[in-house]
């Protein structure tokens, strides 16, 4: 009988932003704590950085027998953020340009480009 990782969601689930705190210097740090601020998983900011993470992490591209969803969300989340090869604040922006491209779909029902 197959099992599946019960941590694997179709997409980087906004419940692990908080588990991201620590994985990276203060910059990231901060961002983790404003997105724990926002309140929900609708605001823009936290959808930002679902998109982000979707992203980087290449959701799209993983299916339920595949290595990423056998090791679950918080794993491949985790190993994701840790193993950007750009600064803090580079992921910063890959995050501000996300919700930009939230926001511009919000007001024009036009959905990001690589979705």
């Amino acid at each position: 009988m197959l099992l599946f990782q019960k941590d694997a969601e179709l997409l980087f689930p906004a419940r692990l932003i908080p588990a991201m705190r620590d994985l990276r210097g203060a910059e990231f740090q901060e961002l983790i704590d404003r997105l724990q601020n926002c309140g929900s998983e609708g605001d823009p900011e936290v959808l930002g950085f679902t998109l982000m993470m979707v992203r980087l992490g290449s959701c799209m591209t993983c299916t339920a027998d595949s290595y990423r969803a056998m090791n679950g969300c918080t794993y491949c989340s985790k190993k994701t953020v840790r193993g950007y090869k750009g600064s803090d604040v580079d992921l910063r922006e890959e995050w501000k340009s996300a919700c930009r491209e939230i926001e511009h779909w919000q007001q024009t029902g036009e959905a990001p480009a690589d979705l």
